[in-house]
């Protein structure tokens, strides 16, 4: 799983370097994927469901940063 979300954030890092506009939508689906996994794990009871929850919600905080790196660093673009 984690080779898996390594290859979606540097997937969506050159797709936001090299389609700004078009990065978006997979960007968005990806945290909306991982999100249903975070409320999925957040409902077992007590602290059971932190634990599971919390890798969905670090990898989708990943993906959100990777994909605003590639924005960010097409826009220091000299040309």
């Amino acid at each position: 799983m984690i080779f898996a979300i390594v290859g979606i954030c540097v997937l969506l890092a050159v797709l936001a370097f090299l389609l700004p506009r078009l990065s978006r939508h997979p960007e968005r689906g990806t945290q909306r994927t991982l999100g249903a996994g975070s409320r999925a794990g957040g409902k077992a009871p007590g602290i059971l469901g932190r634990i599971l929850s919390k890798p969905f919600r670090s990898s989708s905080k990943a993906v959100g940063r990777s994909g605003s790196a590639g924005r960010r660093a097409r826009g220091r673009m000299p040309f």
